[in-house]
């Protein structure tokens, strides 16, 4: 029943009915990974898909020269890999936990099993699913058609959604992986923060915390509708 709880709190799931949630904890595995420990490589084999119970994974790829970028940090409640499961592939990017992670692994034969036999299992998850697809591809414009202060201001504002529409935001990753996930380098990072701050659009009461001012100016550059000073 733990376990089934637990499944409950994870959004991919928390629509299904109280027997599928229960189906998924049987099939369910725990497992626990060190910081920096790799959970799954690039090219790699395709077994199943995880769910994050605590701690914090980032996936990202590697340039031929060994360059990372992140494509998406995952928290408690965030599933990853699901997507190449349905296609029988291999992993697309490396994930590898930022602090010690508490995840459950949901095995890919077991689970295709069990969607044959539960058909409404894969329509509770198709809403969740959509939503993952819109976030990857803005993902994706972000770091080809947007500049670095827009990918920063729209990343500021996500992080307040994620994080219950406060204007304080606790930054989640150190400014050299943020910088990585919005696709520049820690310098270039440093000195658009600090136009922002200002410009009187953030403050910064410290590395890791960042509070909007101007939450009305971070949407217009965010929609390239301004541009910093």
């Amino acid at each position: 029943m733990a376990i089934s709880r637990t499944i409950g709190a994870i959004p991919l799931f928390a629509r299904l009915p109280e027997n599928l949630r229960q189906k998924l904890a049987d099939i369910a595995v725990t497992r626990n990974y060190d910081k920096a420990q790799v959970i799954f490589a690039d090219g790699e084999r395709a077994t199943g898909f995880y769910a994050t119970v605590s701690g914090r994974v980032k996936v990202y790829k590697l340039s031929p020269e060994g360059k990372e970028q992140i494509l998406h940090v995952f928290g408690p409640g965030d599933v990853f890999g699901e997507a190449v499961v349905f296609a029988g592939k291999d992993y697309p990017a490396y994930a590898e936990p930022l602090e010690p992670a508490h995840t459950l692994f949901f095995p890919r034969e077991d689970f295709i099993s069990l969607i044959r036999s539960e058909p409404d299992l894969a329509l509770g998850m198709l809403a969740e699913l959509s939503f993952k697809l819109r976030r990857f591809a803005s993902l994706i414009e972000d770091l080809s058609l947007r500049e670095v202060p827009a990918r920063l201001a729209a990343h500021l504002l996500y992080l307040s959604t994620r994080q219950e529409g406060t204007d304080t935001l606790v930054l989640e990753l150190p400014k050299t992986q943020l910088a990585s996930l919005l696709g520049t380098i820690p310098e270039t990072l440093s000195r658009i923060l600090a136009r922002m701050t200002k410009e009187g659009l953030i403050d910064m009461p410290d590395p890791r915390q960042i509070r909007i001012l101007d939450r009305a100016a971070l949407i217009e550059i965010a929609q390239a509708e301004r541009r910093l000073g």
